[in-house]
């Protein structure tokens, strides 16, 4: 459940989210070249499964996340592009996330969209992502709070 405390960032975050997700169109060409200039082979395939809007949302957050740290290592910015890689089995609707963050899990499916970090992370280690990469899409390392406040500011 969300803290009181958390709910004007994240009702803005969401918000943001939730209307620019309306969009079904792809990112463009050259963002879709550069995310994929990051990421190893075994990353550019899940980075395609991700949806439009979320593969939308990821070129913006890694380079907020490269404006914000500009020395960062490929892996650093392959973490911030598949930093939601996690929500691609989820299933859940713009509706549903929004619903997720509010109230919590209160079901299975919201339960597993909420643990989309967990998920990624280890979907990611299975196929040979960098151990940097791996930790923050788990939300651990150093880099991680650079990526945080560059999710938090899309």
């Amino acid at each position: 459940m969300t803290k009181l405390s958390d709910l004007p960032v994240l009702a803005v975050h969401l918000a943001r989210r939730f209307f620019t997700s309306l969009s079904r169109a792809a990112p463009p060409a050259s963002d879709e070249e550069w995310a994929e200039s990051w990421l190893t082979p075994a990353e550019i395939g899940f980075w395609r499964r991700l949806a439009n809007h979320d593969r939308r949302h990821c070129v913006q957050v890694g380079r907020n996340f490269v404006a914000r740290r500009p020395d960062a290592t490929r892996p650093e910015v392959a973490g911030a592009l598949l930093h939601d890689i996690g929500k691609v089995d989820v299933g859940l609707s713009i509706p549903g996330r929004v619903t997720a963050r509010l109230i919590g899990g209160r079901t299975a499916r919201l339960r597993r969209y909420l643990d989309h970090e967990r998920i990624g992370a280890e979907l990611l280690a299975a196929h040979g992502s960098d151990p940097v990469t791996v930790d923050l899409v788990a939300e651990r390392g150093d880099a991680w709070p650079d990526l945080k406040a560059a999710d938090s500011s899309t």
